[in-house]
């Protein structure tokens, strides 16, 4: 466990070629339940959400290959995609972005989308382009008051347990602060190595597929 403070585990990134076959893996293999997302207007991607209460993870595609391969956040699904899918970074959440943007000397950015219901999500990041970098180390997250939260959705009793991840643990431990999140470290190349979920019928690992 790595030490920290007001800092929890938001979500999990899984980049997909193709949302329809990821979702179906997901689904049929692993009896996880996907729901719809949206597209992120000016980033050139779209994504699923599995719900998983307090987090979920976040199936992301390119929508359009042009777009994205502008923005940073599209190049690093398009450097990260797989097929099925494979992890690619994570988030941490956060009520305070500001501060922690200060104290990491980051800059905060608006995101949005549409949901398949027609409401819309805010939320604020900090720190992507340092995590696509390194992907041990996550971005940080601020949702915006009143947007639901993507996790609470149809989640069913599977949850989110720990993430496997390698680099380095001086550096996580430095970058988070003084949080307690759910994650073990190794010495190695920079990755999100596994996603670890519990549900009724025990652990699943998620890594590549």
């Amino acid at each position: 466990m790595i030490p920290g403070g007001a800092l929890e585990l938001d979500h999990v990134l899984l980049a997909a070629v193709d949302l329809d076959e990821a979702s179906h893996v997901l689904e049929a293999r692993h009896g996880l339940t996907v729901v719809g997302g949206g597209r992120h207007p000016g980033w050139g991607t779209a994504n699923r959400i599995v719900p998983l209460g307090d987090a979920y993870l976040e199936l992301v595609a390119a929508a359009d290959e042009a777009e994205a391969a502008c923005t940073a956040f599209g190049r690093w699904v398009l450097a990260g995609r797989a097929s099925p899918f494979a992890p690619l970074g994570w988030a941490v959440r956060t009520a305070k972005l500001d501060g922690q943007a200060a104290r990491l000397g980051l800059t905060a950015s608006d995101g949005v989308r549409e949901r398949p219901d027609g409401s819309v999500l805010r939320w604020r990041l900090a720190g992507v382009d340092e995590s696509a970098a390194e992907p041990f180390r996550p971005f940080f997250i601020e949702w915006a008051p009143g947007s639901a939260f993507p996790g609470r959705g149809a989640a069913g009793s599977t949850h989110l347990d720990r993430l496997e991840l390698s680099g380095d643990e001086q550096r996580l431990a430095a970058w988070v602060g003084d949080a307690r999140l759910p994650v073990s470290v190794r010495r190695g190349a920079p990755a999100v190595t596994a996603v670890v979920l519990r549900g009724d019928s025990g652990e699943l690992a998620l890594g590549q597929g």
